[in-house]
């Protein structure tokens, strides 16, 4: 199987109770099986898939899901669907054992890399955002206080040409006394 776009992988990713999840119907397309072996598959080797790795939706969550994504064809589901995280799905590809599966997984893997990859560029941006935010803050309360010590030193000297041009011209300078 040739690499799958990672905007086909990506499109099937949601995030669910702060987790990166791939549903068991998307990952059946993917590895071109039916949903339902995959599951039987889980089912013969749960120990493999703890509830961090995969869990079952409620439908609070599908109803939620299908209202997110109403284009796409969700087909006539009779029970909730199971979603996958990236170990589960790296799981799965170990108890599916296929070429497609094996395949496919590799695809999946390198976009929940990108994808974290992403998420640590991103991170990284809002914290220099606020660091700038922060450095404004503190520029902008020097700058005021710069401003007022300024208008101080402006009123301070308006108010010493005004006491100047009240005194009068002889006595600007230095006088000199003759004592003769």
């Amino acid at each position: 199987m040739e690499s799958l776009p990672q905007t086909i992988i990506h499109d099937k990713i949601y995030d669910l109770r702060g987790l990166k999840v791939m549903l068991d119907s998307d990952l059946a397309t993917l590895y071109e099986v039916e949903t339902r072996r995959i599951m039987e598959q889980v089912n013969r080797n749960i120990e493999k898939f703890p509830n961090d790795f995969m869990f079952q939706l409620t439908k609070d969550e599908f109803d939620n899901l299908k209202s997110q994504n109403a284009t796409s064809s969700w087909g006539g589901t009779r029970k909730l669907p199971h979603v996958f995280t990236e170990q589960g799905v790296y799981m799965l590809a170990t108890v599916l054992k296929s070429k497609v599966a094996t395949d496919v997984t590799i695809n999946i893997m390198r976009t929940f890399a990108k994808l974290r990859e992403f998420a640590l560029t991103y991170k990284d941006i809002v914290i220099e955002l606020k660091n700038l935010k922060e450095d404004l803050k503190l520029n902008q309360t020097q700058t005021t206080q710069n401003t007022q010590h300024i208008k101080t030193a402006f009123e301070l000297l308006s108010e010493i040409l005004e006491d100047t041009k009240d005194t009068e011209e002889k006595v600007m300078g230095f006088r000199v006394e003759k004592n003769n």
